[in-house]
């Protein structure tokens, strides 16, 4: 009763505030005093008193919408010519070149036939190394190949590699202890070459052991079938994995072809007297010359 006197008081109000005409105003409000008691005692305004409260209208945020045409990115930037787009074919032949050479280094692994997919991979190294000489010889580098560049090598040097070591090593070590090496080997590839997809490039050192490196030693050791017990086959396959994504300096090819010609003639020497050993001391040096060279540097700072 008492709530239905309420809103008939506020109705009384309204139609006086009409008749009246007060300037300004077209409609009185009802008191919030009544609005306030009301909703303290039932919790609620009624349905009626609030449909006639002021609604203030909801702002939809506009959101911008991108209307800018889609373009596409040519594969081949520059001169589109015959000629041009020749040689761009020449070069991601190459890039194939490699990325088919370790699909059939792991479809001969699965077969057993070990050497020959290590002879494979040393394929899809030359392959890789001639693919980036022949874009800069003839000027037709691009975004879209060092992309096809770097899904090879992930195919041919991250899972080819570890495929062909994981064969090499069946029943001399354990299942498990082959699968983790192998598999440290492929995760550390994909992180060594999405980093060097993203990082500045240094004319003169890579940051850690490049995958290209990296496989050339796996598969030599494969092929030439050095003489080192599976367990420590296990062990230096693990440590040339956490060089790929280590930050060691270690020197570019260009760098190691300007040393004095002495030092070239002992591997040769050596080579000559026993190919394995003279190898197996190549690797632990580079391998070694990178905390050097890291040292050298913390204290040259």
């Amino acid at each position: 009763m008492r709530r239905s006197s309420t809103f008939a008081r506020q109705v009384l109000l309204v139609r006086v505030g009409r008749r009246d005409g007060a300037p300004g105003t077209d409609l009185v409000t009802p008191d919030h005093r009544y609005a306030d008691r009301q909703r303290l005692r039932y919790g609620r305004l009624d349905a009626e008193n609030e449909a006639v409260r002021p609604i203030s209208p909801v702002l939809v945020p506009a959101v911008p919408v991108d209307e800018s045409p889609a373009m596409s990115i040519p594969l081949l930037p520059g001169e589109r010519t015959a000629a041009r787009r020749a040689k761009f074919a020449l070069v991601n032949a190459c890039t194939l070149s490699s990325l088919m050479l370790g699909m059939l280094a792991i479809f001969l692994a699965m077969q057993g036939e070990v050497r020959i997919a290590a002879v494979c991979l040393i394929a899809c190294v030359a392959f890789d190394g001639l693919d980036g000489a022949l874009a800069r010889k003839l000027g037709v580098a691009s975004p879209f190949g060092a992309q096809m560049d770097s899904l090879a090598d992930m195919c041919s040097f991250g899972l080819a590699a570890p495929v062909v070591v994981y064969a090499s090593l069946a029943g001399s070590v354990p299942p498990a202890a082959a699968a983790v090496a192998c598999a440290l080997v492929a995760a550390c590839a994909a992180i060594r070459l999405a980093r060097f997809n993203v990082s500045p490039k240094d004319g003169r050192f890579f940051c850690g052991v490049p995958t290209t490196m990296a496989a050339a030693v796996l598969a030599l050791t494969v092929a030439i079938g050095v003489p080192v017990s599976g367990l420590v086959m296990v062990a230096g396959v693990a440590l040339l994995a956490f060089a790929m994504v280590s930050s060691f300096p270690y020197a570019k090819l260009a760098r190691l072809l300007k040393l004095p010609p002495w030092l070239w003639l002992a591997p040769v020497v050596g080579a000559l007297v026993d190919i394995r050993l003279t190898f197996a001391l190549v690797v632990v040096g580079y391998l070694v010359s990178g905390p050097l060279l890291w040292l050298h540097q913390r204290r040259a700072a």
